[in-house]
């Protein structure tokens, strides 16, 4: 059974994470993405960072996941798109949100952004946005 019925308008039940230094070394492990700008600190420091850099490939996964969790097992995925605009540092929490900008037929089209909470507050991923399809 469907979790919600979405109209136009409604929002999508932010998901929040604060993404750790393990979270982002068992994605790297999961997706076999290696790069040092992921997890080496000796590497960073001499680039200017002093964070480890979250994969933007998370944040896919995030958006994803708050419309999973919002709209349950019948709803599927047809096309997800994001954009990078802020770096989002190991031990940052974001929040992702959205609302529903057209609903026809079965397709449900939602705007997403993913923002980082807390200290320095700022739009991570936008403008990003899916399409779902409510299955019967």
């Amino acid at each position: 059974m469907i979790r919600a019925e979405p109209t136009v308008g409604a929002e999508v039940p932010p998901l929040t994470r604060t993404i750790t230094l393990t979270d982002m070394v068992a994605y790297a492990g999961a997706t076999w993405d290696w790069h040092r700008l992921h997890y080496d600190p000796d590497w960073l420091l001499a680039r200017g960072l002093t964070q480890p850099v979250v994969d933007g490939q998370v944040f896919g996964a995030l958006l994803a996941e708050a419309l999973q969790d919002w709209l349950g097992p019948r709803a599927a995925l047809r096309r997800l798109h994001f954009r990078f605009r802020e770096l989002v540092l190991a031990g940052e929490t974001v929040r992702c949100g959205g609302r529903v900008t057209r609903v026809a037929g079965r397709l449900v089209t939602v705007e997403q952004q993913v923002e980082v909470v807390g200290d320095r507050p700022r739009i991570a991923v936008a403008p990003a946005g899916a399409v779902v399809e409510l299955r019967t």
